[in-house]
């Protein structure tokens, strides 16, 4: 199991202090197509080295990812702006809960470099919540997407945002910004949202999505889904057919691993077939791309996603009547 454990690490506070009050639930064992090799190669050495000497964020690491070995051997690290402490405390996430420090106004040059110097041809980045600042950290978006685009042109961005709760104009200074590809994961089914994403609301997120399709008809959308939380397979279906009302192109879907004994409780393991009927399900909705495996993640093969995501497009113009 990928863990990363609330260690306190230079009088720095628990990562979860939220949680340490809450009861141990067991954190059951993984099936065989859900194991994953420890990292060792030099290429995972050399992205986390460059990460380190940078001094960025990866969500790689802070969320506990289960594909970091293979990511990082491929030297494709999605970087997480604006610190390493969110301000929501979702029960799922091992990201550090907590009050952030300022923003570093020197990050989106670093992470322009750290784009550049791993010849990036599509980089994703993400963030934790910033509900402390009042535009909730999207022109810190823009600067990073500034940046990049001045260092490495010809690199394809995706932005994974939080859903700027409460943050007018946030939207809007993020999609000016022109990213490649705008992403705002759901998460859940709505039923599950108080006890799993609390500080979130499922409409307003969905709402999110449509307004920046909205904005950038020309751009494409994306959402993320977890499974095993204890949704029902009519919900997830549900979430697809929202999601396809507010016009978002790409969806993922990936089995959700319980951080911790502190963290949410973990359901059931869904298994590759149940993924692939998910896969399908969701093809027939009409979505331009689908990833659906227990291994699938927002950022995983993003890259080779984005050029797939491009190509059905292309070929879904080529079909409509003329």
């Amino acid at each position: 199991m990928t863990t990363i454990l609330d260690a306190t690490g230079a009088g720095r506070p628990p990562r979860h202090p939220e949680k340490a009050g809450r009861p141990d639930t067991a954190v059951q064992r993984k099936p065989d197509w859900i194991r994953v090799k420890a990292p060792t190669s030099q290429g995972y050495r050399e992205t986390r080295e460059l990460m380190r000497g940078l001094k960025l964020s990866t969500v790689c690491e802070e969320a506990a990812c289960p594909n970091i070995g293979e990511c990082w051997s491929q030297k494709h690290a999605t970087m997480m702006i604006m610190g390493d402490t969110c301000t929501r405390a979702c029960s799922f996430c091992n990201v550090r809960t907590g009050l952030p420090g300022a923003l570093d106004a020197e990050e989106p040059q670093r992470v322009a470099e750290a784009v550049a110097r791993l010849g990036l041809q599509h980089v994703v980045i993400t963030s934790v919540d910033r509900d402390d600042l009042a535009d909730g950290g999207a022109a810190h978006f823009a600067a990073v997407i500034q940046a990049i685009r001045a260092a490495s042109p010809g690199t394809t961005i995706e932005v994974l945002t939080p859903d700027f709760l409460r943050k007018d104009g946030a939207l809007e200074t993020v999609i000016a910004a022109r990213p490649d590809v705008f992403n705002h994961n759901l998460e859940t089914v709505p039923r599950l949202y108080l006890p799993v994403r609390p500080g979130a609301r499922y409409f307003h997120s969905l709402r999110l999505l449509q307004r920046a399709k909205e904005l950038d008809p020309a751009g494409f959308t994306k959402s993320g889904l977890m499974v095993g939380l204890g949704e029902a397979r009519e919900e997830v279906m549900q979430v697809m057919d929202d999601l396809r009302s507010a016009g978002v192109d790409f969806l993922t879907i990936g089995q959700y691993l319980q951080p911790t004994r502190k963290h949410a409780a973990l359901d059931r393991f869904w298994t590759p077939e149940e993924f692939a009927g998910l896969k399908a399900t969701a093809e027939a909705k009409g979505f331009l791309l689908v990833s659906a495996t227990p291994l699938t993640r927002s950022s995983y093969h993003a890259d080779a996603d984005f050029a797939r995501l491009q190509a059905a497009r292309r070929a879904a113009a080529a079909r409509a009547p003329s």
